[in-house]
């Protein structure tokens, strides 16, 4: 097998176009039926692909710890990160992981690390008295952390960086 690093990119493209295909084909179903299907199905795609980033993650911590023989992949990678000088990627790196956290685990530290620096995170993060994102988008799921393509993507293109 191919390694993960040089596969995830790939299988990400992939899904993230299979997914916008069946969206764009509910959002037209939408123009003509307000069924609640409809809603339930674009919200399952939102959800899907919060699935596919922590996946994708979790697995990639699996292959670290192999790799770097350690208990903790991510901090093992952390650290080579800060033994190469690579500050900027490892900064990066430890909020994806923080917000994939987040979206396994719900608010704690990681949710308080990055509520502490919302205004330049990569993504969106839900603050605290937030009840939605964009109010009135029905395929928005219950999450703290926004899981749109550009998340997905930046996950994808992290592992291939950090790699």
């Amino acid at each position: 097998m191919h390694r993960f690093e040089d596969l995830i990119y790939r299988s990400t493209s992939f899904t993230l176009s299979a997914l916008e295909k069946t969206n764009s084909k509910i959002i037209e179903a939408l123009q003509t039926s307000g069924s609640t299907n409809h809603v339930k199905n674009l919200q399952m795609i939102q959800l899907q692909k919060a699935i596919f980033a922590i996946g994708m993650i979790s697995m990639f911590d699996a292959g670290l710890q192999d790799q770097l023989s350690c208990r903790n992949g991510f901090e093992g990678a952390k650290n080579v990160l800060k033994e190469k000088q690579n500050l900027e990627l490892h900064d990066s790196f430890d909020e994806f992981i923080c917000a994939i956290n987040v979206l396994k685990h719900g608010e704690g530290r990681s949710y308080d690390a990055l509520v502490s620096k919302s205004e330049t995170l990569p993504f969106r993060i839900k603050l605290r008295g937030e009840n939605f994102y964009d109010e009135g988008d029905v395929s928005e799921i219950n999450t703290l952390i926004e899981v749109d393509d550009n998340f997905v993507l930046n996950c994808a293109i992290l592992i291939d960086k950090v790699s």
